[in-house]
């Protein structure tokens, strides 16, 4: 009789253990989604949003929404449902995209035969991570003379709050255009997103390799492989860097080797605060609908914002130049640096550089050097050079160009 009166207490001790664990793996879920969409939109380059939500201890669902800032060139919707279960919750949803103003689907009308690709994800509730893919099915799109066919691509995504990691891999594209046509592919991308709460501070790094890369026209064809292109930018209390390493496997033409080599460069001292404050303009504007405000206007309310980020004189380096091409046999090697001079900043007017007299102010504002080592005679012939010159020494003060001392010869200036 004991063990009876104890069994029923028991029971209802588990099931009261089963509906908190329930709650809390939903309660946990939502908190992670909204940290995710606050931290997103923080980030500034998209407007983020969130509707039809529908909390449950089972189950919860939604819709996400993300959009460019400036523009509606395309939108994309996430419906999803959230099965939340005690150790994880499994989230299963849609991927819908919009394209232009008039907001036409893409899969079921302009692919009336595709349906929206499906995409699953797991969120951990004691380790707090999440994990997610998406496969892109096959699609041709055809209007008139062009073409583009895309062969599929799988889309993973896997972190915790504050560092995330997306994984892609495309199959193969093809644009066609008449008779030119631009085919790539197996692309490859792998990025890491580390940031601090509201993304105030971040860091990504991004890898992006393309295996091949074929350009055909009636007058060239190009073959490419091993391209990759590295970069990290970042985001910290003072500045925002963007670090690039771009690297040729070799571009082929006719048989032979055009190039091959790689680039080396970083941008630096883009004035973080204001950085920060033109996003956060934009993200406002963006959620009081204002997205369809002409360029001229949008430029005008940032204007402050996008000067102050000129305020620490931001820095061009290129850190590395190893360029080869055994076709024309000429060969690269040099580094440089250019920068802008941030005095005065309130003498410069955004919305007026579509005129010369504008522009001239912005260029007259640069200034800094490189080296090309080991000059072919051949360059050093076309800049009006003695053959033997072995190294050439550029100089920019105040927007204009010196070679070894010397003015830039008139003919290699910009006309008009």
């Amino acid at each position: 009789m004991r063990k009876e009166r104890l069994i029923v207490p028991v029971l209802v001790g588990l099931a009261m253990a089963w509906a908190v664990a329930q709650a809390i793996a939903s309660l946990l879920f939502e908190r992670e989604m909204a940290r995710a969409v606050a931290d997103l939109r923080a980030r500034g380059e998209l407007a983020i949003t969130r509707s039809r939500i529908d909390r449950g201890w089972f189950s919860s669902s939604g819709t996400l929404y993300l959009r460019p800032l400036l523009g509606q060139a395309w939108r994309f919707a996430l419906p999803y449902e959230a099965h939340h279960g005690l150790l994880s919750t499994r989230v299963d949803g849609r991927l819908e995209l919009y394209l232009g103003a008039e907001q036409v689907p893409l899969f079921g009308e302009i692919l009336p035969s595709t349906s929206p690709p499906r995409w699953q994800a797991r969120h951990h509730v004691l380790t707090e991570t999440l994990a997610g893919e998406l496969r892109l099915s096959p699609f041709l799109l055809r209007q008139g003379e062009r073409a583009l066919a895309f062969s599929g691509a799988d889309i993973s995504v896997d972190g915790i709050y504050g560092d995330w990691r997306l994984q892609a891999r495309l199959d193969h594209v093809r644009l066609v255009d008449g008779e030119m046509s631009l085919a790539a592919g197996p692309i490859a991308l792998e990025s890491r997103y580390t940031y601090t709460t509201g993304a105030e501070h971040f860091t990504q790094q991004d890898r992006l390799e393309v295996e091949r890369l074929a350009w055909r026209s009636p007058a060239l064809s190009l073959d490419g492989e091993g391209l990759v292109l590295h970069s990290e930018t970042t985001l910290d209390e003072q500045e925002l860097r963007i670090r690039s390493e771009l690297t040729l496997g070799k571009l082929v033409t006719a048989g032979q080797t055009l190039l091959t080599g790689r680039v080396v460069g970083e941008l630096s001292r883009v004035n973080a605060d204001a950085l920060r404050a033109a996003l956060d303009t934009l993200g406002e504007a963006a959620a009081r609908g204002e997205e369809v405000l002409l360029i001229r206007t949008r430029i005008a309310h940032l204007e402050p914002y996008l000067l102050g980020m000129l305020a620490d004189s931001p820095r061009l380096d290129l850190h590395e130049i190893a360029l080869d091409s055994p076709m024309l046999g000429l060969k690269a090697r040099g580094e440089g640096t250019l920068i802008f001079d941030a005095r005065h900043l309130e003498a410069l007017d955004p919305l007026a550089l579509d005129e010369p007299a504008e522009q001239a102010q912005w260029l007259a504002r640069l200034d800094g050097d490189a080296v090309w080592r080991e000059l072919p005679p051949a360059v050093a012939l076309w800049l009006g050079l003695p053959l033997d010159t072995g190294e050439l020494q550029i100089d920019v003060a105040g927007g204009k160009v010196y070679l070894n001392g010397r003015p830039m010869p008139r003919r290699l200036l910009p006309q008009g």
